[in-house]
């Protein structure tokens, strides 16, 4: 089982990103019983999804399980659906702005998860980390790879070789959160325990947990 794992580098004038950062660790020692790959995307609209599509194509993953930083969530949210909008509150590391622009002209509104995204939350509840699903990734570039990973899967699926796609957010480390009183944080190791729980999750589980996990609002 060939799996690729992917973060984004540090933005908005932050010193890192814990989402890159865990990436680097799995790297460094891998996970056992599976093939890991990773790669830390560039935060910028285009740039990201091309880079991540170079690195699909080269790697040929069975599964590809995306990260990004949310700060202000208390929890690992795993990605419901991906939105086709571009609507940025900051420039992204190139400079660039767009404001209510599609993703993809004539593309889907939206693109639905690949990942057992219950079964995810479940299982890193169960090992006392906290956890969650959300529907939207938002519409900064975190959300944009999204988008894009899951027409890769789409694209894949067309040509016969299946491939399980989707987005999971990370909340800040205790570095970024440093210096905003109140806003949460998991420490590297948390957040590192908990992917590799999401990947043990991906693996094992071909259908989703039908579990409560909606949100009301």
């Amino acid at each position: 089982m060939r799996v690729l794992v992917s973060g984004f580098e540090a933005f908005g004038g932050a010193a890192s990103n814990p989402s890159g950062d865990v990436v680097r660790r799995l790297s460094e020692s891998g996970h056992p019983g599976v093939e890991i790959s990773t790669v830390v995307l560039p935060v910028v609209f285009g740039g990201s999804g091309e880079r991540l599509r170079a690195t699909v194509d080269e790697v040929r993953p069975d599964v590809v399980i995306a990260l990004g930083l949310a700060e202000g969530r208390s929890g690992i949210t795993p990605e419901r659906v991906a939105i086709n909008l571009d609507d940025a509150r900051i420039p992204d590391n190139d400079g660039a702005q767009p404001i209510d622009e599609a993703i993809e002209a004539g593309g889907p509104d939206g693109r639905f998860t690949g990942l057992p995204v219950k079964a995810i939350v479940d299982a890193l509840q169960k090992a006392d980390l906290p956890a969650s699903v959300s529907l939207s990734a938002g519409s900064y570039v975190c959300n944009h790879v999204f988008y894009v990973l899951q027409a890769l899967a789409e694209q894949s699926e067309r040509q016969g070789r299946p491939l399980r796609t989707g987005f999971i957010h990370v909340p800040a480390s205790p570095e970024l959160a440093a210096g905003h009183p109140g806003m949460p944080s998991l420490s590297l190791d948390e957040l590192e325990r908990g992917i590799r729980i999401v990947i043990d999750t991906v693996v094992a589980t071909p259908v989703d947990a039908r579990l409560p996990g909606g949100a009301i609002h």
